[in-house]
């Protein structure tokens, strides 16, 4: 590890993992001797923690990136074969954090980051210190015992609105995602989904909505906080239950007391609150 510390961050060499630090636009600030990497969700980029950092620079050197299907990103990277599941997305966290010479780190993962997060610590345990789990679920599909909180023909309605009409699509989810009264969360959510290149988003919430990762749960070994907002039209609280019940490290359960599926964007202060008492635990 660079600088000798344990938990540092130091530039790799190799040409690739440069060019993949380039495309998916890594950055690193802060300047504690911990390392947090924060991971954006669906239809965001990695500007959607912009009013969380100011609470962690101080203390953590912070990776951030975006995914691979950010709006952010130059689409022509975005390869449809390759990212037909989540183990892509796997890859390249893994390959971020390997370039970096990252040898332990606090992941902090919002919706499929959280399922992104869960598949890595798996992969790799001794990488991750502890799992921050924000507005996540191992499953949006209901089944016989387990309430998702999405039927089948729901989410092939929503299939067809985004292909139908994406910015018709977009005008009437954003709203609905961000739950609380917080119209500049809303313009945000709403920017950085129109950033995304309508094929790819369909393409993204397809792979979201086919994984299943609940035969797996009980394969992680670190310690993990599952953050659930009160209300959240993505996630029914009982899956914060499920996911305690099922993951096989320590997991506890912090329930914030505003409503949506991104309080990163609706109430920031809140949620750093949790985030640096769950870090800290």
């Amino acid at each position: 590890m660079g600088g000798g510390s344990n938990n540092g961050v130091a530039a790799g060499n190799s040409s690739s993992s440069s060019k993949l630090l380039e495309i998916l636009n890594v950055r690193v600030v802060g300047s504690g001797d911990r390392v947090l990497v924060l991971s954006h969700g669906f239809g965001t980029d990695q500007s959607a923690w912009n009013r969380v950092l100011p609470y962690f620079q101080r203390d953590f050197r912070i990776v951030l990136y975006d995914l691979v299907c950010a709006g952010s990103v130059n689409p022509d990277h975005f390869d449809f074969r390759r990212y037909t599941t989540l183990d892509a997305y796997v890859d390249d966290l893994l390959a971020i954090l390997d370039a970096l010479r990252v040898d332990r780190c606090f992941f902090v993962g919002h919706s499929v980051s959280a399922m992104i997060g869960i598949l890595a610590a798996i992969r790799r345990p001794e990488l991750f210190l502890k799992l921050v789990l924000v507005g996540a679920s191992p499953r949006f599909l209901n089944d016989r015992e387990y309430h998702g909180g999405f039927e089948r023909d729901e989410i092939e309605t929503v299939f067809a609105a985004m292909e139908a009409n994406y910015k018709a699509w977009v005008t009437g989810y954003a709203p609905l995602a961000v739950g609380a009264d917080v119209p500049a969360a809303v313009r945000e959510f709403s920017r950085t989904l129109f950033n995304m290149r309508p094929d790819i988003s369909l393409f993204v919430c397809r792979t979201v909505f086919n994984s299943d990762l609940r035969g797996v749960l009980g394969l992680v070994r670190a310690p993990c906080v599952v953050v659930q907002t009160a209300k959240d039209v993505s996630v029914p609280i009982s899956v914060a239950a499920y996911l305690k019940a099922h993951l096989g490290g320590r997991t506890t359960v912090e329930l914030l007391h505003t409503e949506g599926h991104l309080p990163h964007l609706s109430a920031p202060a809140a949620l750093a609150h949790v985030l640096r008492r769950s870090i800290a635990r």
